[in-house]
C-alpha cells in the first residue's frame, strides 16, 4: 500500500524505532567497554545498509588522541572497511550528540544519517548549540534522529562521572583519571 503524501506509516516508523534501539544498545555496549578501561563512556556503531560495519568507544585517553572520539573512530573505521570515504547509505549511531569535530566529518564523509542518545548541552552540534546537520553554507546535509534511548545513555555517563567525584572525595584519594582532568 502507498503512504500518501506527509503521512507517515505507523507500522514503517515503529519498525525503524525498533532498529534504532538495536543498534543504539550496542552502542551502550561500546559504551562500557570505554567506562571498563576509564575513558568517557561513549560508544558508536556505523550500520550500513543493514549491517553493522563498524563499532567503536572512546579512547581519547589511552591513544593520547584528541580526535579518538567513539563516532569519530568509527567513521574512519567504517571507511576503510568499506574502502571509500564516503559514507553514504550509512547511518552513525553514537550515545551522546556529537561534537563540532564529529559532525562535521559526518558533512565531509557524506553520512545518510545520525542517531543519537543523550543531548549534549555543552558542546552538541546536531541541534543543541549548534546544527551542522542541516546547516546551508555546507556542501552536505543529513538526517538527524534524536533521544534513542536517552534515558539509558545519560545514565551511563550520570553514572562514570558521580564515581569520578566520589573518588575524588575520599580522603587521600588522588585523581586516578586522565579523562576527569
Amino acid at each position: 500500500m502507498a503512504e500518501q503524501a506527509g503521512q507517515a506509516n505507523p507500522i514503517a516508523q515503529a519498525r525503524d524505532a525498533m532498529l534504532d534501539e538495536k543498534y543504539m544498545a550496542i552502542a551502550l555496549e561500546e559504551a562500557s567497554l570505554a567506562a571498563a578501561e576509564d575513558e568517557v563512556p561513549i560508544g558508536a556503531v556505523v550500520v550500513c545498509d543493514g549491517e553493522v560495519v563498524a563499532r567503536a568507544h572512546n579512547r581519547r585517553e589511552l591513544d593520547e588522541d584528541p580526535s579518538a572520539h567513539a563516532e569519530f573512530k568509527a567513521m574512519v573505521d567504517a571507511s576503510r572497511r568499506l574502502g571509500r570515504w564516503r559514507l553514504t547509505g550509512c547511518t552513525v549511531y553514537v550515545t551522546l550528540e556529537p561534537c563540532l569535530m564529529c559532525a562535521g566529518l559526518m558533512v565531509n564523509a557524506r553520512v545518510d544519517r545520525c542517531v543519537y542518545g543523550a543531548p549534549d548541552p555543552k558542546g552538541g552540534a546536531l541541534g543543541t548549540l549548534y546544527d551542522v546537520s542541516h546547516d546551508p553554507r555546507l556542501n552536505h546535509e543529513f538526517e538527524v534522529t534524536s533521544g534513542v534511548l536517552q534515558d539509558e545513555c545519560a545514565a551511563v555517563l550520570r553514572s562514570f562521572f558521580r564515581a569520578k567525584r566520589a573518588a575524588r572525595k575520599r580522603p587521600g584519594a588522588a585523581s586516578t583519571s586522565k579523562a576527569e582532568r
